[in-house]
């Protein structure tokens, strides 16, 4: 009889969880917008078309820098909402890249919950926000479910694939569509999307390989916003006059 063959060692790169693909892949630069008035004060931001604020256009400009200085952006691919656009058109204006608009990035429709804290819609909507917080399928009143703002992001990051195969896209959006794609890298659930942080201005890289994997190569990455933080540069002059 013939001996059985050696198990894939989990180490040596040959089980399936550890094929990384083949080819070129396409890589997503998932950029959340800069600081706007109501993510300064951890408010639903939603459909509101607010701009960023002065530390949210500090934000985007050091974002854009750090990804001017990697090279190799194709295009830039932004939600329609101003402090989307005015993310992208910093990182446009340092890597040359074009933008293009994808409605389909932009963020869900929180509806009566816009522009109110955690506190305020715990204490109006408890059941509303139970049955939010327990099922993507539930909508906040007026609004749109996780599952139908995730429905239009992936439909956007399919297209996307499709169009522009072995380049690397800066996806310009909001906390939903971006933890949404992550979730689709990760195979993750739709109660996958609580359990991840997203800050103002980061970034998240995720691989496509066109026969199949992903994989996530970074996420909520900040590491370039010490430099947009007030005093910052003032702050590192003095450390190294000190030296």
């Amino acid at each position: 009889m013939s001996a059985d063959p050696e198990p894939a060692s989990e180490l040596d790169g040959t089980a399936s969880g550890w094929d990384a693909g083949h080819g070129t892949p396409t890589s997503t630069l998932l950029l959340r917008h800069g600081q706007t008035p109501l993510s300064a004060e951890r408010r639903f931001a939603g459909r509101g078309d607010f701009p960023l604020t002065e530390l949210g256009k500090r934000q985007a400009a050091v974002a854009a820098a750090r990804l001017a200085a990697r090279s190799g952006i194709d295009l830039v691919v932004t939600s329609p909402l101003r402090r989307a656009r005015m993310t992208a058109e910093a990182v446009a204006e340092a890597t040359g890249a074009a933008v293009a608009v994808d409605d389909d990035l932009v963020e869900a429709d929180f509806g009566r919950w816009e522009g109110l804290s955690f506190a305020e819609v715990t204490a109006q909507w408890p059941a509303e926000l139970a049955a939010w917080l327990a099922s993507a399928d539930a909508a906040p009143p007026g609004g749109e479910s996780l599952a139908a703002a995730a429905r239009r992001a992936l439909a956007a990051l399919d297209r996307l694939l499709a169009a522009h195969p072995s380049r690397t896209l800066v996806v310009v959006s909001h906390v939903t569509p971006i933890k949404t794609i992550v979730c689709r890298a990760l195979l993750a659930p739709p109660a996958a999307l609580f359990r991840m942080h997203l800050d103002v201005a980061s970034l998240s890289e995720v691989d496509w390989f066109s026969d199949g994997p992903a994989l996530l190569r970074s996420f909520n990455d900040t590491a370039h916003l010490e430099e947009a933080r007030p005093g910052a540069r003032r702050a590192l002059r003095r450390l190294l006059q000190a030296r």
